[in-house]
């Protein structure tokens, strides 16, 4: 799924937070998950973003990707990715708020895909 919302909560302990829309697919999945995977799309992967979400049967085909020994899948490409343990859910209105417990991840060189005032934006 793509997440309009991720946000840093903490230093000590890592943390942060994805709202996650009542009416994803994949809500009740994260939920029930221990474990999760952020991945941060490069500027460049808007078209890839925007796959995610929607509602596709396989969102997966073509798609590049691998799973760490966790198994959690990692985008190709993506500029990074947040491993976490989930920590905490909240109620928030049409969405849950989940918070995750950073216990690894990797950087790439790279701008961000962002998400700004209902659409795709760059850093100016």
């Amino acid at each position: 799924m793509t997440a309009s919302s991720l946000a840093s909560v903490s230093l000590h302990p890592p943390l942060v937070s994805v709202c996650v829309d009542h009416a994803a697919d994949l809500h009740d999945a994260i939920l029930a998950s221990s474990e999760f995977v952020v991945n941060i799309l490069e500027s460049d992967q808007e078209t890839l973003s925007r796959r995610f979400a929607d509602q596709h049967e396989d969102r997966f085909d073509g798609v590049g990707y691998h799973r760490n020994p966790e198994g959690l899948v990692l985008l190709d490409g993506a500029l990074a990715h947040i491993e976490c343990e989930r920590y905490a859910t909240f109620p928030g209105g049409d969405h849950t708020i989940v918070i995750g417990r950073v216990i690894g991840g990797t950087t790439g060189e790279g701008r961000p895909l962002l998400y700004y005032r209902g659409g795709y934006a760059a850093l100016g």
